[in-house]
């Protein structure tokens, strides 16, 4: 069971380059009782691509879910207030 949610949708946009990109991760349980971190990634407006990692404790994905988020905050990505409408995750 995860103790409590975590979620991220960040943005990075450049129009002088063309660029209009996502990144959105979560933690959810699956049902076995494992921790999922959950990421999706592409251009803003499209489907994109997702990826699925498993662990059987919370503590292994928060730390693959920090580690990530600060990586994208050094590519200059940032926080927006709401999720987009229509996001799948």
């Amino acid at each position: 069971m995860i103790a409590q949610p975590y979620q991220l949708y960040v943005e990075r946009t450049d129009a002088s380059k063309n660029m209009a990109r996502y990144y959105a991760m979560s933690i959810e349980p699956n049902l076995f009782g494992e921790a999922c971190l959950i990421r999706r990634w592409g251009r803003i407006g499209a489907r994109g691509q997702r990826l699925v990692h498993h662990f059987e404790r919370e503590e292994e994905a928060v730390g693959l879910f920090l580690e990530l988020l600060r990586q994208k905050r050094k590519r200059g990505y940032g926080p927006k207030s709401h999720f987009p409408r229509g996001a799948i995750f």
